[in-house]
């Protein structure tokens, strides 16, 4: 992990942020448009579940 050299202490009370933290945001969007693609179900509420998928 890369570390960001600016303390922020909104993040974590130690005023540390990660640069891989950003690259991830986009994962569980992802995820639900691949499930939308096979299945054509919309999910909008996470966590995605089998339930929410056959509703």
């Amino acid at each position: 992990m890369i570390f960001v050299d600016e303390p922020d202490p909104e993040v974590t009370p130690l005023g540390v942020k990660g640069l891989g933290e950003i690259g991830i945001v986009g994962t569980a969007a992802a995820i639900a448009n691949a499930i939308y693609h096979a299945t054509g179900k919309r999910v909008r509420s996470l966590p995605i579940t089998i339930d929410k998928i056959l509703d």
